[in-house]
């Protein structure tokens, strides 16, 4: 039986450095997205700064953003800061266009446990699997015993270097205030639709008044 490598095909080799560079390629995935999220996560809260103490975000005005509700499909909180301040806030043009104050939210679990994480952790891990095809393929036509253990050598490195893709997957025990109301992210829009409508709707009557009374004024 000859064992040494230079009986061992190029088709093994193939298959175990392709084996290998699918988890490197899974590695790049979850960094990109990992890098991607971070940045859309500083961009949604630019200026403002979390207080795990209080549970809330504080505004560069000094104002305090408080848990509004808890969407268990997206597993965010949502903190919103008290529309009449954010309403009379002199410099709400560059922070907020809503009528309802000013939202931010928060992801309740670390990354790669969201679900926007878990997403691209389950791509990157489905790369790691692909790669694993190959070799199974590739040992299937009896490359040989020498073949046979760099197949295996190639697998169980390609195992080991991609555990940290698929660890850290459980979720975060949530400890919501009481009386914390769970509201997915549809019928948040529509309750801040309806808030927006109100508010222009009283701001309307208000402009009617006045210019009524200007009026009949003498």
């Amino acid at each position: 039986m000859d064992l040494s490598l230079g009986s061992v095909s190029s088709d093994v080799w193939l298959a175990s450095a392709y084996c290998v560079l699918l988890v490197g390629l899974g590695h790049i995935i979850d960094a990109l997205a990992r890098r991607a999220a971070s940045v859309a996560e500083g961009g949604a809260s630019f200026g403002f700064s979390y207080h795990a103490d209080h549970d809330a975000w504080q505004c560069p005005q000094d104002q305090w953003l408080w848990p509004k509700s808890f969407d268990p499909d997206n597993r965010v909180m949502r903190y919103r800061g008290t529309p009449s301040v954010c309403n009379a806030c002199p410099v709400k043009h560059t922070c907020t266009t809503s009528s309802s104050g000013r939202e931010i939210q928060r992801a309740v679990d670390s990354w790669p446990a969201s679900e926007a994480a878990r997403f691209h952790r389950g791509i990157a891990c489905f790369v790691v699997v692909m790669g694993l095809v190959w070799p199974a393929a590739v040992a299937a036509t009896g490359p040989g015993a020498t073949g046979l253990l760099v197949l295996a050598a190639a697998v169980v490195v390609a195992l080991l270097l991609s555990l940290p893709l698929w660890s850290h997957l459980h979720r975060t025990h949530v400890f919501l205030p009481e009386g914390m109301a769970h509201v997915t992210l549809d019928a948040s829009l529509l309750e801040r639709e309806q808030h927006a409508a109100a508010w222009h709707a009283r701001r309307s009557s208000y402009g009617s008044d006045k210019r009524a009374g200007r009026k009949v004024s003498p």
